[in-house]
């Protein structure tokens, strides 16, 4: 902590910060609050209690090649549990999955830019600020989105890279080679094929589960953000930049699966050392089993519960291997 100075004042609001949002939100932060330590257990005890009991605004934010349907188990237990869920799709994409399958021109012009637009206005008309949890490309929106001041906490989920990162692992170019081998497909939705969903996305599936998979939730895709993020280290000005040293961010955790081909979890290692370059709580979380159909594979539940239950209560959490889990790699049915 810097204490000369106006150093004290900032250095106290990082430490309050990271208390939860009970102590530092509601003006409760002094030096003589801080060096009381009975005053310090009691807040500690009150922030616990309220952050979990209390019903909270959660936004989920799709990633590429997706829609907010993809978001419909979670939805379903978070407002089981009393919270407001707010899921919208990229802009131009609320439409009917068909359709968009049919006429994807609509959504070929986007970019970063418009759909962390999209989704900081969705937030700014809100009460107070809400959990963001994104996956994918929506993990790489959602961590803009923080560094932009906006959430009390976020979770990205198998999240893109971000600027910075810049050794990728063969099997993510793999996966992004459908759009990124032909450059016009900056500037068009671009789907994916069965094959290429059963790879990228559903690679612990059987055939018939992925295939069920890619006909409920997959759409074209804007090529130009993936173009964004492949050319962003060899531009000074990318949009998917963010200040790794914000230490006002809010907190944020980076959730990775072992087994997934889209963000493997070298790649969302490196985006929480980058992260972890700030003093705002920042947090990593692998699961064992896990591919990038996380939010819909057998076992999604545990990511959902872990995800939400740190948000409401966030702790720094070293980068470390997964745990041993009860999940079943090898290819298997989905749960009716």
């Amino acid at each position: 902590m810097r204490l000369p100075g106006a150093g004290i004042s900032r250095s106290l609001a990082h430490f309050c910060r990271a208390l939860g949002p009970s102590w530092w939100r509601h003006g409760s932060c002094s030096l003589a609050g801080l060096f009381d330590s009975g005053a310090l257990r009691r807040k500690e005890t009150e922030s616990m209690t309220s952050t979990n009991t209390k019903s909270r605004t959660i936004v989920l934010i799709p990633g590429l090649w997706m829609t907010a349907l993809s978001w419909e188990h979670w939805i379903e237990r978070y407002v089981a549990r009393g919270h407001q869920v707010i899921a919208k799709s990229w802009p131009g994409m609320d439409g009917d999955i068909e359709q968009l399958r049919r006429d994807p021109s609509s959504t070929a012009h986007l970019g970063v830019t418009e759909i962390v637009e999209h989704y900081e206005s969705i937030i700014r008309e809100l009460t107070e600020p809400p959990i963001i949890i994104g996956h994918s490309f929506g993990g790489a929106i959602t961590q803009i989105i923080l560094d932009h001041g906006f959430g009390a906490a976020g979770v990205a989920i198998d999240s893109a890279p971000l600027k910075g990162i810049f050794r990728l692992p063969w099997a993510s170019l793999k996966s992004a080679f459908p759009v990124l081998k032909n450059p016009a497909n900056s500037h068009k939705a671009v789907p994916l094929t069965p094959e290429e969903f059963h790879y990228a996305f559903a690679n612990t599936l059987s055939a018939e589960d992925s295939f069920a998979a890619y006909q409920r939730y997959a759409v074209p895709g804007p090529g130009r953000v993936l173009f964004q993020a492949a050319l962003a280290n060899m531009n000074p000005r990318a949009v998917t930049r963010v200040d790794f040293h914000n230490d006002d961010r809010a907190p944020l955790l980076l959730i990775a699966g072992e087994l997934d081909h889209v963000a493997p979890p070298s790649v969302t290692r490196a985006n929480a050392k980058l992260q972890q370059q700030s003093r705002a709580i920042t947090a990593y979380k692998e699961f064992s089993g896990r591919t990038h159909f996380i939010l819909g594979q057998p076992g999604w539940q545990a990511v959902a519960d872990f995800a939400l239950s740190w948000a409401l209560d966030p702790v720094n959490l070293p980068i470390a291997a997964p745990a041993v889990e009860a999940v079943d790699a090898s290819p298997r049915r989905l749960q009716p």
